[in-house]
């Protein structure tokens, strides 16, 4: 069970109608600082390739960049998922909050390609929008013990909804430099450089939220207790079929595909930030089908029954003919391809005990950063080449064979909850 019990308060502020029933206080504010962050994500993963563009970097260049960012971050998950479970984690949360202000000040602050990959690289940026970072593995650790297990995929769904739905809202304003370079004749280059700020006082945000968990969100493992226990064998399966998803995903992240809209179809920073905020909006509403799916067909098989589909309908969008098509695919990916995120960090917390779980959390997130490094830098150069969507046929492809042997190699080992479903998912009496 989780760490709520009889006589703590019920969670208050902006997000206590979000939190499942047997939420904490500290539910809300784990929600409000993923909000803070999916907002400053959001934004700066649209405006990113936009911005180096605009000071005089090159497709590669760009891609280089991009890739450095997802390096950085999982070489920083790394370092937290070996030590996060003997330190805070209330005070290792600041800690990647104040990064994250010094990340968003040097962005704005630096022109030069060697100075940008070196804070790209130790750095906090995220250019995918969604949440691959060092924070994530914390809070995953520490969102299972402010509700009960009953509540696990639940508040994972709605952790997952407000990060997708606020990382729109962050896509949609992406076209407000523009419109604020053209209104009030500001340098172009110098609009899109207040994004960066805007990041930075989102991680001053995020602090400012961290500092109020209670003592309930750290967890005291056992002096004799080791990061990874019995469960260790199935972690590291997982771990290895979730870095070949994300391998697949790097082709496709948000800057990545905005660099392909613009280059295929012309398409202006303003109208590709709506694209990237409807397709938000489509993949936070699917989130909230997650848990009631999982309860009736399981975990697993919501993963791959929902995330297998979206992938065709990207392979797809790089063979359409024009940008409305290539759009209508996008959208009709994204309105699948989230339901798989809160079914996935559930499952992962369900089948390894409390003492194992930050180690989990950390262990299955820091090689998925690794694997999704590269392939931005390898899409970056496919492009220079030509427009056609390679980046888009080769992630998808190889995110579908991720969903094809993760329902083969777990589809027969649910989580303790599902005794009630049958071998083929469906409900038993």
């Amino acid at each position: 069970m989780g760490s709520t019990s009889v006589g703590q308060k019920k969670p208050t502020g902006t997000f206590r109608r979000l939190v499942p029933p047997s939420a904490t206080p500290d539910a809300s504010i784990l929600l409000a600082t993923r909000a803070a962050r999916a907002l400053a994500d959001g934004l700066v993963s649209v405006v990113l390739a936009t911005y180096l563009a605009a000071i005089g970097f090159t497709s590669s260049e760009v891609g280089l960049v991009v890739t450095a960012t997802m390096l950085g971050s999982a070489a920083l998950s790394l370092v937290v998922g070996l030590r996060a479970h003997r330190h805070s984690r209330r005070r290792l949360l600041r800690v990647l909050s104040l990064l994250m202000v010094a990340t968003g000040l040097a962005f704005a602050g630096f022109t030069t390609f060697w100075a940008l990959v070196l804070v790209a690289l130790v750095g906090t940026l995220n250019p995918g929008g969604n949440d691959i970072s060092a924070f994530q593995p914390t809070e995953q650790a520490a969102l299972p013990d402010t509700v009960d297990d009953r509540h696990r995929t639940a508040i994972f769904a709605r952790y997952g909804l407000i990060g997708i739905l606020v990382a729109a809202v962050g896509a949609g304003l992406a076209g407000a430099p523009g419109w604020v370079a053209e209104q009030m004749s500001v340098d172009r280059v110098d609009a899109l450089r207040w994004c960066f700020l805007i990041y930075a006082v989102l991680g001053a945000v995020a602090f400012r939220l961290y500092a109020s968990l209670s003592e309930r969100v750290e967890h005291r493992p056992q002096a004799t207790s080791k990061p990874l226990g019995p469960s260790r064998r199935t972690v590291f399966r997982l771990a290895a079929l979730f870095s070949l998803d994300s391998f697949g995903g790097g082709f496709t992240v948000t800057a990545i595909l905005v660099l392909w809209l613009q280059l295929r179809f012309d398409l202006s920073l303003a109208i590709s930030g709506a694209v990237f905020f409807w397709a938000g909006l489509l993949a936070a509403c699917s989130q909230l089908l997650a848990p009631r799916l999982a309860a009736r067909i399981g975990l697993i098989r919501t993963m791959s029954y929902t995330h297998l589909p979206a992938n065709c309908f990207l392979v797809l969008a790089a063979f359409m003919p024009n940008a409305g098509l290539a759009v209508a695919c996008l959208l009709c990916r994204a309105a699948l391809s989230q339901m798989d995120v809160p079914a996935r960090s559930s499952y992962v917390m369900a089948v390894v005990s409390i003492d194992e779980r930050p180690a989990a959390a950390s262990i299955t997130g820091v090689p998925r950063s690794l694997a999704a490094a590269l392939p931005p830098a390898m899409a970056g150069w496919l492009l220079t080449l030509t427009t056609f969507g390679w980046p888009l046929v080769i992630g998808g492809t190889i995110k579908a064979t991720y969903d094809v042997v993760l329902l083969h190699q777990f589809r027969h080992h649910p989580p303790p909850e599902e005794d009630h479903l049958g071998p083929r998912g469906a409900l038993v009496d």
